[in-house]
Order: C-alpha cells, then structure tokens, then sequence
C-alpha cells in the first residue's frame, strides 16, 4: 500500500480496476439527447476518493504511483504497470470509498468538501493526461459530483487499494 511519508492518516483512497474495456456514463440521457459515454480499452479504471486534509502537493505522488505500480496482468501473466501495458486510464470519482459504517448506516465525515474534492480531481485529470501521452493510450474521466453508471469487462477481480 503505498502511503505519506510521516503520516498514518490517509487523504486520498483509490482502487485500482484492471479491465479489458470500461465504459462510463458521464451525462444521462434527457429529453433532448441521449447519454454521453466514455470508453476505454485494455487499462484501468481508478476509483477515487479525496479525503481531509488533502492537498495538491499529494497529485504529484499519487499519478507517478498510479501510472507504474505493477498491478497489471500482461498477456505473459507477468504484472506489469500500466505505462509498460501499454493501458488507457478511466478516472471514476467515488465518494463512498471515505464511508466508515456506524451501526446499519454508513457516514462520510472524512471526506473532502465538494467544491474541494471537484478541485483535486480537476488537477489529478490535467497530471495523468500530461503523463498518458504515448499514441493510442488516453485517460477518460467521470463527472465529480454526479452518479454515473458503469460498464467494465474484466479477466478477474483484480482489485487493489491505494492509499496516499
């Protein structure tokens, strides 16, 4: 698990999904238009979730480990990061992962405020896609704040926490 030097306290929870496709809904269906749909291909999806205390000064950090963490199953079955793939990258903003259950109900008093958090996941999307650059590679991204639905493909669960 990777984590903040010094501190116990985590400010940001992600998992990462490894998927053959993902597909994300990033604007319902209205009376005028219908759904708009990201997609990626063989990658990873990554959920995300600020938590308090959370800064910009974290961002930096947090793609260098989410871009080459070897989490990834190569055709070899050898575990390769995403950059060494090559993966696209779908950035899910998840504001559950801040829950912590307190009797039958689940509470987020630890997590970002919104305007913050909305904030946060602009920047991580402007650093992964600096990052991300190689021919046929993209990151696509949900919408912060809205509930979205998600399709993914996968060859296994092959799911794991991060936390910064």
């Amino acid at each position: 698990m990777a984590g903040r030097s010094g501190c116990a306290t985590p400010v940001v929870r992600t998992i990462l999904q490894q998927c053959l496709q993902a597909r994300l809904q990033v604007k319902p269906q209205d009376e005028q238009q219908p759904a708009q749909w990201v997609q990626i291909e063989r990658g990873m999806v990554v959920y995300v979730c600020f938590l308090k205390g959370a800064t910009e000064d974290i961002l930096p950090k947090m793609v260098s480990t989410l871009l080459n963490v070897r989490v990834c199953e190569s055709p070899s079955g050898k575990m390769v990061s995403l950059a060494e793939l090559p993966g696209s990258l779908l950035l899910v903003p998840q504001a559950t992962l801040g829950g912590k259950a307190k009797g039958r109900t689940v509470q987020y008093h630890d997590n970002i405020p919104k305007e913050d958090g909305l904030r946060l996941y602009s920047c991580l999307e402007a650093l992964c896609s600096q990052e991300v650059t190689a021919p046929g590679l993209s990151v696509q991204h949900g919408t912060y704040g809205n509930r979205q639905v998600l399709h993914i493909q996968t060859d296994g669960p092959h799911a794991h926490l991060l936390e910064f």
